[in-house]
Parts: structure tokens; sequence; C-alpha cells
């Protein structure tokens, strides 16, 4: 089963395996199984045609894909491009939202997690 052009995995339960499409999440595969009256636990193999293309209508309702993609990327260039906080943090790569940077970062700002004995001098008593 396809769907906006993504495999929808066979072996996964549809509630899944909705989710492999960019912008369906498991709130919204729930909902879009609700609509079409389908049972959460099927799998994409036991689904009919006609159950296949009420799936294929509802999906098409929501930004998916590459249109969300796009506008995602148009959001996070238009805060490059007004120079906001937030897109000087995209910009560098660092995280936007206000975590901690200090400790917790792995990003380009270089906070490589460092072992006990890597800080330390090893010095022989006598």
């Amino acid at each position: 089963m396809r769907i906006a052009g993504i495999t929808i995995p066979d072996s996964k339960r549809l509630e899944i395996g909705l989710t492999a499409v960019y912008g369906i999440g498991r709130v919204r595969a729930h909902k879009i199984l609700t609509e079409a009256k389908i049972d959460f636990g099927k799998k994409p193999t036991e689904l009919t045609a006609e159950e296949e293309a009420t799936i294929g209508k509802l999906v098409t309702d929501y930004h998916i894909e590459g249109e969300l993609r796009r506008d995602v990327s148009a959001n996070i260039k238009r805060l490059k491009d007004i120079r906001s906080y937030r897109g000087e943090r995209h910009a560098r790569h660092l995280p936007v939202r206000g975590q901690r940077t200090k400790t917790n970062s792995r990003s380009v700002r270089g906070n490589v997690r460092k072992t006990m004995t890597s800080g330390r001098r090893k010095v022989d008593k006598k």
C-alpha cells in the first residue's frame, strides 16, 4: 500500500505503519482510521481496495510529506532572514528551544563526552 509516494510497511499494524508518512503521527493515524471505520490492528495486506481508497482520501486532507517539508523549511528560512534569535540558533546548528548546551547538547558546538581518565593525569606514587 502506498500513500503520498511512501510505501506503508506490510508487516506492521496500520496505526504504526501510517506513521512512516512524514506529518502523520500516532494521534493523526488513530483519527484517520477512526474516520475510515477501520480496525487499528489490521495489516495493510488485509485491506480491501475500497478501504485503501478511503484512507488515501482522508490522508490528502492534511499537509504531509513534500508540502509539509517545504513549509517547515520556509519557516526556518524566514527566521534566518529576519535574523531572529531562533533563526541564528538554526543557522549555527545549535538547540533552538532553550535547551541546556553546557553538558547535554551533542552538536556542532563540539561537546564531546569525556571519560573519567581522560581529564586526569596519572601520577605514580612511591
